[in-house]
């Protein structure tokens, strides 16, 4: 079931146990963030800081820091489960191109239109996000966090901006962290590459002010739904009613035409100058290194809405696990669908905490041909955000890329230094500190498949030692009688 808002999640975790209440006063000069680091590494529970200093404002922070919590915010029994399900869509819809035949096709699709016309966003003509209207609170009257002794500032680091394209119409909300100048102006730290940037370049191209809306606390498939890595021009509004199962709820900005989450907490409206920029950063960033800083557009506050009573949401990010490896965790999982369905020799992947998001993954592969693991890398790659992936390794199908240990082992094994590794060269995240020009740069393949004389291995492959599956389920059997 659907969650109606931010602060139904969290009572919902808090009725499973997976949420506890600080109501001792404390700082959101790092305090916060080292208080909530301690627990994200530990995988603790979601926090509610009740007392925060300098705002009348609780803060929630780790909501989405575990497995399960993860799954319960896209109203799954497990990620996996909730990846069976778009699987499943996704093997009808294509079975359906494949094979169109409008008198077959039209009896199979009548029972899913209930179902597909209820995901449209619904406008709410007395929306939550609106029960207060105030043009003289700021960013000041917000428990906006310091994270990182070496910060350029304070950040919001759970805003969803919404954005619209000048030309066409197509809207966004994407992620963009937010640092804090003063009261009324912060940075807009939108990459090149992403769909806000794309706007804004065609409003400095018309000369004109950017609108600009920033929702802060919704639905945590709404919050989700702004990281996911959608192809261009997808709302993400949609995308969070197919994950709920509900279309979500919207409202137009009091200020402009801007389309916001109607069940937000708060709502920050105002714009961007494109004839304006400002220095923004250091942030201690999830790649566990500060990002350095650098020029970025300017966000000015005009008006703040919000609901009587909001809880203000934020996270950190850092060195993994941090709550965001699990919202990484969910992409993987939930869009490994549509990638085997483009793909169909990808038989698993992995995107192991240590890559942080899009340094590393591990796909195995029912390698057919020559070259195989090489044309699958190539393919990821290919593939929107994953053109940022640094280094791609290949294994066998039988390998379980979730297992470091064993995917270590097939690597450190199975190469051959001049036959397996792959250089790439191309797009890299703006975050990225190790190539030599900002955002671009080379990304390394390495094939740790095991090899055959049709790609040069005239020796004979051996076989990994292995009891055989009667011998293992023998002893499994037999195990407490060993005295074990």
């Amino acid at each position: 079931m659907a969650y109606q808002n931010l602060q139904d999640f969290i009572a919902a975790l808090e009725k499973a146990g997976e949420l506890r209440r600080i109501a001792v006063p404390v700082d959101p000069y790092l305090e916060i963030s080292a208080i909530a680091g301690r627990i994200m590494g530990e995988e603790g529970p979601a926090l509610l800081f009740e007392r925060v200093r300098g705002s009348a404002y609780p803060l929630a922070i780790n909501l989405m820091g575990s497995e399960r919590r993860m799954a319960m915010a896209l109203s799954a029994e497990s990620l996996d489960a909730k990846a069976r399900e778009i699987g499943e869509l996704i093997a009808w819809a294509w079975s359906v191109a494949r094979d169109f035949n409008p008198f077959a096709a039209i009896p199979q699709a009548l029972p899913r239109l209930p179902a597909a016309l209820s995901l449209i966003p619904r406008k709410r003509s007395r929306p939550l996000c609106q029960e207060v209207i105030d043009d003289q609170a700021g960013f000041d009257s917000l428990p906006v966090i310091t994270c990182w002794p070496e910060d350029g500032g304070p950040f919001l680091t759970l805003p969803l901006v919404c954005t619209e394209d000048p030309e066409t119409g197509g809207r966004n909300m994407g992620m963009y962290r937010m640092q804090v100048y003063d009261n009324r102006t912060a940075g807009m730290h939108w990459h090149l590459h992403k769909d806000g940037a794309h706007f804004f370049q065609k409003y400095r191209d018309r000369g004109e002010r950017m609108p600009v809306a920033v929702a802060l606390g919704c639905d945590p498939a709404v919050i989700y739904a702004a990281t996911a890595p959608l192809p261009e021009g997808v709302w993400e509004i949609l995308f969070a009613g197919f994950l709920r199962g509900k279309g979500a709820g919207v409202c137009k900005a009091t200020l402009s035409g801007l389309l916001v989450p109607a069940d937000a907490e708060f709502i920050l409206e105002g714009y961007v100058d494109p004839a304006e920029s400002r220095m923004e950063g250091p942030f201690g960033d999830h790649t566990g290194f500060y990002s350095l800083p650098d020029e970025y557009p300017v966000f000015h506050l005009q008006r703040l809405t919000r609901r009587k009573n909001p809880v203000y949401p934020a996270t950190i990010v850092g060195i993994p696990p941090k709550e965001d490896c699990w919202m990484a965790k969910a992409t993987e999982r939930l869009f490994l669908p549509f990638l085997k369905q483009l793909c169909p020799e990808i038989a698993d992947l992995a995107m192991p905490f240590e890559g942080v998001f899009h340094n590393c993954v591990i796909v195995s592969v029912r390698k057919r041909f020559p070259g195989h693991a090489r044309k699958v890398m190539n393919f990821l790659w290919g593939m929107g955000q994953m053109m940022y992936t640094k280094c791609i390794i290949a294994v066998d199908e039988e390998v379980n890329p979730h297992n470091s240990s064993e995917v270590a082992w097939r690597a450190f094994n199975n190469v051959d230094g001049k036959r397996d590794i792959v250089f790439s060269e191309g797009p890299l995240d703006a975050l990225d500190h190790s190539s030599p020009l900002p955002r671009y740069g080379t990304r390394i393949g390495i094939d740790a498949t095991r090899k055959g004389p049709d790609e040069g291995h005239t020796r004979p492959w051996p076989k990994p030692l292995t009891m055989g599956q009667a011998v293992e389920e023998l002893v499994s059997r037999r195990w407490k009688e060993y005295g074990f």
